[in-house]
């Protein structure tokens, strides 16, 4: 009987002496003994002609934390001898057990944590005097879940994977970046998707956004949203999106009434309100913007400015996803006040108090990734250009801040922004990428991805290019990458 132990931060699987190694069980892992962790169940359960199994565990790195852990092993000769973990979104407190699930399915060995709480939505009222929790949140639940992920794959198959990656889009990219800078080590292949390493400042944009919403006379209504949208698209291509947002130099002034005027065009406060969100936070003592705002052209599009920014309706402006998560953010991670009114904010002094205490712990803003490279790590970013979540202009900052602290960076970073997309899927562009594949073909193959083409039901396909390259129609009407001069 195989025994299951935890030594040296390890999982070891131990048979008889002289007894020839076969894969333990599903159920011989429940015994496994882990450092402050514990193997909650550990069950088989069939996707189609599939055995899996799957292993809840519970770790506790300090007394406070209570990290959940779901791993996923392809029983037999179903694995394909790699592992993927899977970033989290929002402020987690959940697992996605079914994705993981349809994922060990294809073949890989996966896993995922809630990152440390049980509250789903945009809550972090579970941060309120728990600031280990908040360290859980940040980079220590995904630590935690890569080591006893690994160690379990090793106790179950008798050797780790012969390759490693993680896959995360917004806090899943956050994550992403977080192990690349943190944990360079832990992954041969990392994907992050519209990434808010810029966590900080996200909460920053925001709480300028809903300042200049809540003026009198500001409010941009479904109607104001069209206009935008509608006079952006056409001083901007004339397309059903936007080719090269990067060229487009959209002014909502241009929507102003004249005197006299009332309908088809925007009030004073109204383009003011569109330009703050378009700008992005500007710090008050020199009026620079801190982190740029959002691109134009899918205003008001399903899932863009109302879901993040504006409501469905101005009664209705607090339900917007990214008022209820920076309201959270300041009032449970940065100032431990339920009672803090983030439209009241200094967006000067007071906002780099709050920056302060919560940028060490969840942003993941640091451009040295020499370590990552030196270990022959992999990187692909993408960023839908339409996001109204995270700008995708805080991609380009990011890629730009390391070529200028590494230099040329070809050699394992690649970049991708998608015209026309939303928060990471979605939008009049097409976006459908495989990125994994694609990582997994660049570490496997060692030639780094180049043009590729994103595809969609409803709207054809695109090329995309690799940041900074541009896609250019010819005169014969193919397209093709053609490169911007950097910085």
């Amino acid at each position: 009987m195989k025994r299951l132990l935890w030594a040296a931060g390890t999982v070891l699987a131990l048979a008889a002496p002289g007894v020839a190694w076969a894969e333990a069980s599903c159920a011989d892992l429940k015994g496994a003994k882990l450092s402050h962790a514990e193997v909650i169940s550990a069950t088989s359960e069939m996707q189609g002609a599939v055995e899996l199994c799957k292993i809840v565990v519970a770790s506790h790195p300090t007394p406070d934390s209570d990290i959940g852990i779901e791993v996923w092993i392809p029983v037999g000769a179903a694995w394909n001898g790699k592992f993927v973990q899977l970033g989290n979104g929002g402020f987690a407190g959940s697992i996605a057990s079914a994705r993981l699930k349809a994922m060990a399915a294809t073949g890989y060995a996966v896993s995922a944590t809630d990152n440390g709480h049980r509250a789903t939505g945009t809550s972090a009222a579970w941060a309120l005097g728990h600031p280990e929790k908040i360290v859980d949140f940040g980079w220590r639940s995904l630590k935690e879940t890569t080591d006893i992920s690994k160690a379990l794959i090793r106790a179950q198959k008798d050797g780790g994977p012969k390759a490693s990656y993680f896959l995360g889009c917004s806090d899943g990219g956050r994550e992403a970046l977080m192990e690349a800078q943190r944990f360079p080590r832990d992954f041969d292949g990392i994907v992050a998707g519209a990434p808010a390493n810029y966590m900080s400042l996200l909460f920053g944009n925001s709480a300028a956004q809903q300042q200049a919403l809540a003026k009198p006379g500001a409010y941009l209504d479904k109607s104001a949203l069209e206009l935008l949208q509608a006079a952006s698209l056409k001083q901007c291509g004339d397309e059903a999106f936007v080719r090269d947002p990067a060229a487009c130099r959209f002014d909502p002034g241009v929507l102003q009434c004249k005197a006299g005027a009332s309908a088809g065009c925007l009030t004073a406060p109204q383009v003011a309100a569109a330009r703050a969100v378009y700008d992005g936070r500007r710090d008050p003592r020199t009026g620079r913007v801190a982190l740029s705002g959002v691109s134009p052209g899918a205003e008001a599009l399903l899932g863009s400015w109302q879901a993040w920014i504006t409501g469905s309706a101005q009664p209705r402006i607090s339900e917007a996803a990214g008022y209820q998560f920076a309201s959270n953010a300041f009032k449970y991670f940065a100032f431990q006040d339920p009672a803090f009114d983030f439209l009241k904010l200094d967006l000067g002094s007071q906002f780099d108090r709050a920056k302060a205490k919560m940028s060490p712990i969840i942003d993941s803003e640091d451009p040295n990734l020499a370590a990552f490279k030196a270990r022959g790590g992999k990187l692909i970013q993408y960023h839908g250009w339409n996001d109204a979540a995270i700008p995708a202009a805080s991609s380009i900052r990011y890629y730009e801040d390391v070529r200028r602290s590494m230099g040329d960076v070809g050699s394992f970073y690649r970049m991708y922004l998608v015209p026309g997309m939303l928060h990471c899927a979605g939008g009049a562009g097409p976006s459908t990428v495989d990125w994994l594949g694609l990582l997994d073909k660049w570490v496997g193959e060692k030639a780094g991805p180049g043009e590729i083409t994103a595809t969609s039901v409803a709207n054809g396909s695109q090329l995309l290019c690799p940041y900074p390259g541009v896609a250019r129609k010819d005169a014969e009407g193919g397209w093709s990458c053609s490169m911007k001069k950097k910085g």
